[in-house]
């Protein structure tokens, strides 16, 4: 009988947005290629039912994971507590299943590196952030990366860039997320039904966990600008707070109110119909004010065949071609952001035509196909074939 061969995955969130879609591509193609993945949740979440359909047995245990909410002294303390427990959590658990791997998503897991390291094992970190700061922070996780992982795995150039001149040992290399597409495809829309809108009003969103950075604030710039000019068109927003940012939210809402734009502005939450919102938008934005490693709803967009306004903001300077697939503007300019808008908005042609160069470059350039490929090369450079 052959011995099975397990192989630890550290997820750094329990919910279906960007990272989680990616890691249960990377859990599928592990188990194709005959391994046992078995995972390790820091919470509970919707990943919970998806690992479930696909028997992959799965652990609850807080794994300090770090936020920015966390980088002062009593955060740290906390975290280096929760990383304690976890460090002691992940050897109980290897005496169960002898891991040969260990898989860290997210540089927010931290615990990985140290144990692996400890233990001997293997480690793959797969990096989907850029940190511009503090200063210390990022040195120290460098340091650790530098450390613990021979090959590290960034989700984009524009991540590799960040990270790659801080090592000496480590050599990053760059895959880009892939993840199916059938079902943008295929959507049917939807949403104009839902929100009461007719066929000739014009329907640009936004889809993205709310946190600091993803930047809905400015999309709101955005929208109270365009709709001095333009009152035909109508915005909706999709995502729920991460835990520790619901005063985003709050701020969202009375934007919307204290505005006047309730009528105009439609804030949806968190939503599991995506590909059918995305069938329904004429336009897509992201408008990240912080650096976006490398966002799994572009690829979402672009299969859709929509065009995508995007800020110059890491990853999406790859993703987006401008002035083909797409525009993309500086960080926070509501100027630009309003001037590229109102182009989409005024020409239908154009919005066609930059979504179907969208579909035709995710399919060729970030196909799951090509993402399947490299993963499963990156992962044998790490363990012996039987």
């Amino acid at each position: 009988m052959p011995k099975t061969r397990n192989i630890l995955f550290l997820q750094s969130s329990s919910e279906y947005y960007g990272s989680g879609k990616i890691i249960l591509q990377v859990l599928r193609f592990y188990k194709n290629q005959g391994l046992s993945p078995i995972v390790v949740l820091t919470g509970p979440g919707l990943i919970e039912a998806e690992l479930q359909a696909a028997e992959i047995p799965f652990y609850i245990q807080n794994l300090g994971i770090l936020r920015r909410k966390y980088v002062n002294p009593s955060g740290l303390l906390n975290r280096l507590n929760k990383n304690l427990q976890a460090y002691r959590f992940l050897s109980q658990l290897h005496k169960k299943y002898q891991f040969e791997l260990v898989y860290s998503n997210t540089l927010a897991v931290v615990v990985g590196a140290y144990w692996a390291k400890r233990k001997r094992l293997p480690h793959i970190w797969h990096i989907h952030e850029i940190l511009p700061g503090p200063a210390p922070l990022v040195s120290w996780l460098s340091g650790l990366l530098d450390s613990s992982t021979s090959k590290p795995i960034a989700v984009s150039q524009a991540v590799a860039n960040h990270w790659q001149p801080l090592l000496k040992k480590a050599k990053i290399e760059v895959i880009h997320n892939g993840i199916p597409y059938d079902e943008f495809l295929d959507a049917k829309a939807q949403l104009r039904e839902d929100l009461s809108l007719s066929s000739d009003q014009i329907l640009v969103g936004m889809i993205g966990r709310i946190n600091p950075g993803k930047g809905q604030l400015f999309f709101l710039q955005l929208a109270k600008r365009i709709l001095k000019n333009h009152p035909q068109v109508h915005f909706v927003l999709v995502g729920d707070p991460f835990p520790g940012y619901e005063s985003i939210l709050e701020e969202i809402k009375e934007t919307i109110s204290q505005n006047g734009l309730s009528d105009k502005i439609s804030y949806l939450g968190f939503r599991q119909d995506i590909p059918q919102i995305m069938a329904s938008l004429d336009i897509f934005v992201l408008p990240s004010i912080l650096p976006d490693s490398f966002p799994t709803v572009i690829l979402e967009a672009m299969a859709s065949g929509k065009p995508v306004l995007a800020t110059k903001s890491g990853g999406a300077s790859e993703m987006v071609l401008d002035g083909e697939t797409g525009f993309l503007i500086p960080i926070g300019d509501v100027d630009k952001g309003s001037s590229a808008l109102e182009k989409l908005i005024s020409e239908p042609e154009i919005r066609s035509k930059m979504g179907e160069a969208g579909k035709k470059r995710v399919l060729s350039i970030y196909s799951l196909e090509a993402f399947e490929e490299k993963i499963i090369t990156h992962l044998w450079q790490h363990l012996k074939r039987n």
